[in-house]
């Protein structure tokens, strides 16, 4: 196959929601369609001791929650699929923000009783900032749950998104039937029986015909006829070129847990999802199909596999082909670097590739050299942006429970702070640690990883913090900035890559320092200049 069909044939996206809409089980849906796995694990049932295939840390088997971005791949049609399950727990949403930076399109799910939730609308923004065109799935039609209008309505109202129904529900919750599908017209006959294995369809091309209601019963083949005239008349037809600038979301409607209307989303996706997209650099926009090789760092992971201590860079390939075994260029280190053992993933199991294309990701070994947010290139001086760190909203101090075991603690926090599960602020009149962290369950995993991956146990407490700013300043002559430094160096610390961080006990505070120096800027993400 050529460089172009390479490009062509893939589609990398990402899996948005609100917790416990049914994400993970979609992914695993569509991973058994693409014969990836043969058996789906119910994501919450006792009784398959599996475990999802797509969440693999302990903690998250004991949560039901995912807290780690996976990267999932799989080949359907010819088309070969690289999907991002991105956590849906608040406490994590700095993570699925940055796998937001690394996919070409979203799908979104929302749980047909609960409707749009908040999780959901802050994930939305950051895809309509970045016009990632988005498919809605509407899961859990085998509950009883909002009426189909009124959902459509609230995706409208709520996630500011202009819909158009490819697939419609005939009846709902007890009642349900199964799904018209409005893209392929044919009719899809739910048998509730099978969660398992996958579904026959009935093709039915004319919802005028009688074969409808012998199939359905008289009374819901009618209800279906007015809601798909309705339909027709409400909404926009569908059209690609405004699904892929972002200005129109399809929507679709199932059951992933019972395997249902997941197929249609499938055939749906790969005929109409965009290919690899240009991505802009601080320098230039950089186009997938450049013969030179071009990515970024988007997430880190340690400890993949609890034998080995070692951690995997995550890097979204943006041009060009990368190679192992050949050197490219860390550029924010200007060093050569050379991969022998590149991965490819397929959850738990990776393998190693020896050539991977625009739109694949990529996992490489790392001891240390990256950190989210670097470039690789084959020696063009690039940088791509929109990875930044945003403030805490959460600070602990963070104390060694061992002293023995000091050293595996300071190595635990560097390495997990590099993982960007939270960030690491160094208070500057006493050295102390403090840990900074989106959501409170994160210092649990913290605690919890601490002990079981590097042996070291930690205490926490707490610290009355509002919000970190990172400082900015032109002269650091100047009186004001170091009188700024005297008054207010209680509350002065560094982040990881040692910039200046003001620790505002509350807002207040903030707004008084911001009036007394007003030449210092205080910045609430890491990314400014």
């Amino acid at each position: 196959m050529s460089f172009k069909e390479e490009i062509n044939r893939r589609r990398t996206f990402g899996i948005i929601s609100h917790p416990d809409a049914g994400k993970t089980t979609l992914t695993e849906k569509l991973l058994l369609f693409g014969g990836a796995i043969q058996e789906a694990g119910a994501v919450k049932s006792n009784k398959i001791k599996k475990g999802a295939t797509s969440d693999f840390m302990e903690i998250e088997r004991q949560r039901g929650i995912s807290v780690a971005t996976s990267v999932l791949a799989f080949e359907y049609n010819g088309i070969k699929i690289n999907i991002l399950d991105t956590p849906g727990h608040k406490d994590f949403a700095e993570d699925t923000f940055r796998t937001l930076t690394a996919v070409d399109s979203v799908i979104v799910v929302i749980d047909v009783a609960k409707g749009v939730e908040e999780q959901t609308e802050k994930l939305v923004e950051v895809c309509r900032m970045r016009n990632i065109p988005m498919i809605v799935f509407i899961n859990k039609l085998d509950r009883e749950g909002k009426d189909a209008f009124d959902l459509l309505d609230e995706v409208e109202q709520k996630l500011g998104l202009k819909v158009t129904p490819l697939s419609f529900p005939i009846g709902m919750g007890y009642e349900f039937k199964g799904i018209y599908n409005i893209w392929e017209k044919n009719v899809n006959l739910f048998k509730g029986d099978s969660k398992q294995h996958i579904n026959d369809t009935v093709e039915i091309s004319d919802l005028n015909s009688e074969e409808l209601d012998t199939l359905v019963g008289y009374k819901a083949a009618q209800t279906l006829r007015d809601e798909i005239e309705l339909v027709d008349g409400i909404y926009p037809e569908f059209d690609k070129e405004a699904y892929l600038s972002g200005n129109l979301q399809p929507v679709f409607f199932g059951s992933a847990l019972n395997n249902f209307g997941v197929r249609e989303l499938l055939d749906c996706f790969v005929e109409i999802a965009p290919k690899p997209r240009a991505k802009q650099s601080e320098e230039r926009l950089v186009q997938p199909d450049e013969k030179q090789f071009s990515g970024f760092v988007f997430k880190i992971h340690a400890n993949m596999d609890p034998n080995h201590r070692n951690r995997l860079a995550f890097v979204k390939i943006v041009s060009g082909e990368f190679k192992r075994n050949t050197p490219y260029l860390h550029v924010r280190h200007d060093k050569k670097l050379k991969f022998s053992s590149p991965n490819a993933f397929f959850a738990e199991k990776k393998e190693i590739v020896d050539i991977s294309y625009p739109g694949d990701i990529v996992g490489l070994q790392d001891s240390g050299n990256f950190k989210i947010g670097d470039t690789l290139t084959e020696g063009e001086i690039l940088n791509y942006k929109g990875i930044p760190s945003f403030s805490p909203e959460h600070f602990r101090y963070i104390n060694n429970a061992d002293p023995m075991k000091a050293k595996q603690l300071y190595k635990g926090i560097d390495q997990l702070m590099d993982e960007g599960v939270a960030q690491l602020f160094t208070l500057d009149y006493n050295g102390r640690k403090v840990i900074g962290t989106v959501g409170a369950l994160q210092y649990e995993v913290i605690q919890y990883r601490l002990e079981h991956e590097y042996g070291a146990k930690c205490t926490y407490e707490n610290l009355n913090v509002h919000k970190a700013c990172w400082v900015e300043v032109d002269n650091e002559k100047s009186d004001e900035f170091k009188d700024f430094l005297r008054v207010k160096q209680r509350y002065l610390a560094r982040d990881k890559q040692n910039q200046l961080v003001f620790l505002a006990d509350s807002m207040f505070t903030l707004q008084m320092t911001q009036q007394k120096y007003p030449s210092i800027k205080f910045h609430m993400t890491s990314e400014f200049g």
